[in-house]
């Protein structure tokens, strides 16, 4: 295998209560990456769970950190510096309330656009230099608490298309993997089809 794995960070908020909520399609997108690889995430002695694998016998270490989201950059900054990783070969999955709904952007860098495990990243990180996959959740309706909505369960035609967001995302890590960032970026940072506005409302 490669010398130099990559360290696949998936965002969200570890407890059961949390899971199928929008804020955690990162922990969505790494664990349908351990199922595909043939492997379980287990508790590694920092604050995270973390996973070995390989992929065309390149080393993928996945990983969702134990800690809230806002606090996400302890369990981080932990890994990069306990598996001796540098930066440029991590990868991070986050939910994008900016973004609509089943779209994908992958980036080198940028800033945190408002989310709260990013922000914790870089700050304990002190870069904001290191590739990102943003998942589209898309924008709460009209009078619905951002906060509400992103810690709300998507349901119907958006939970279908959520869910295949997640698949094409975790195509998108193993991509990145195989042949680097510039070409997953060519070939996911592409608008698709978004759901009618009548389904995509985020009714959760």
């Amino acid at each position: 295998m490669s010398d130099h794995p990559w360290l696949v960070l998936g965002l969200g908020n570890p407890e059961p209560e949390h899971a199928g909520q929008r804020h955690n399609v990162g922990f969505d997108v790494v664990r349908l990456l351990s199922s595909r690889l043939g492997t379980r995430l287990g508790r590694y002695h920092g604050p995270a769970w973390l996973a070995r694998a390989s992929w065309l016998g390149r080393e993928v270490l996945l990983a969702q950190p134990r800690t809230y989201m806002n606090e996400s950059g302890i369990a981080g900054a932990h890994l990069t510096r306990t598996l001796g990783i540098g930066l440029e070969r991590v990868l991070v999955v986050y939910d994008d309330l900016d973004l609509p709904l089943g779209r994908l952007r992958l980036r080198a860098s940028g800033s945190p656009g408002g989310h709260n495990g990013i922000r914790s990243l870089q700050a304990h990180w002190r870069s904001k230099d290191f590739a990102r996959v943003r998942v589209g959740i898309g924008r709460p309706p009209a009078g619905v608490d951002p906060i509400e909505y992103v810690l709300g369960r998507p349901q119907g035609a958006d939970r279908e298309y959520l869910t295949a967001t997640v698949e094409r995302a975790a195509d998108a890590v193993l991509v990145t993997v195989e042949s680097g960032l510039e070409e997953a970026m060519s070939r996911f940072n592409r608008p698709e089809q978004n759901p009618p506005e009548a389904e995509a409302t985020g009714g959760g």
